[in-house]
């Protein structure tokens, strides 16, 4: 016998989606954590977005709604519980990306009740399609997010799978928009990395 059973439908499968969604804590990413020691999961990454929400939004370049930013941030990565993370730069991954979450969103989502499956698939649905300022916004402190363990961690998942300067420049492309104020020092920081060989278009050493 179910243990959450409570006699309420709608309440039910409420509780059913929050018991589901736990399983993200499994779900881990190519990331480590800034100290280095392990690799992040994806819960851990979507709660460290939802504060960088809440630290630089005043640095967005349009206005946003805080509380939709971060309900997308809080469900952008559900999906994952299925499809897995897919790796920033991994070509192959990235072929079957949108059809693998679709799938999972479709699953996971449709388990709350038809209203609330509606309004978070809907969310979800606006943040891959990055057209609203929102989910602009939303998309670029994800990108941050996986940014900032690279930079403290000498590189990290770029060294280890081989990424180039330029892709990370592209990666990160959306935040030349979005947060206008910081585009410089990605600039900056990503040539350092250049310099310091932790891309594989590294300068070359001086003769």
């Amino acid at each position: 016998m179910n243990p959450l059973t409570t006699g309420h439908a709608r309440l039910d499968q409420q509780l059913r989606f929050l018991v589901e969604i736990d399983r993200l804590k499994l779900v881990l990413r190519r990331t480590t954590t800034i100290d280095g020691t392990r690799h992040e999961n994806s819960a851990e990454h979507s709660w460290h977005l939802t504060l960088m929400a809440l630290m630089l939004a005043e640095h967005a370049a349009r206005s946003v709604a805080l509380d939709r930013v971060i309900a997308m941030l809080m469900i952008h990565d559900l999906v994952e519980i299925d499809a897995g993370d897919t790796f920033a730069y991994d070509v192959a991954g990235l072929a079957t990306k949108h059809e693998r979450e679709q799938r999972a969103a479709e699953r996971i989502f449709g388990m709350l009740p038809a209203d609330q499956a509606g309004a978070l698939h809907a969310l979800w649905r606006e943040f891959e399609t990055a057209e609203s300022a929102d989910a602009q916004f939303a998309n670029a402190l994800d990108r941050l997010g996986g940014f900032l363990p690279n930079i403290h961690g000498a590189g990290g998942s770029w060294r280890d799978h081989g990424v180039s300067s330029a892709a990370v420049l592209r990666r990160m492309d959306p935040l030349r928009h979005s947060m206008p104020r910081l585009w410089p020092t990605i600039e900056r920081l990503v040539a350092a990395g250049r310099d310091l060989g932790w891309f594989t278009d590294a300068a070359p050493e001086p003769r």
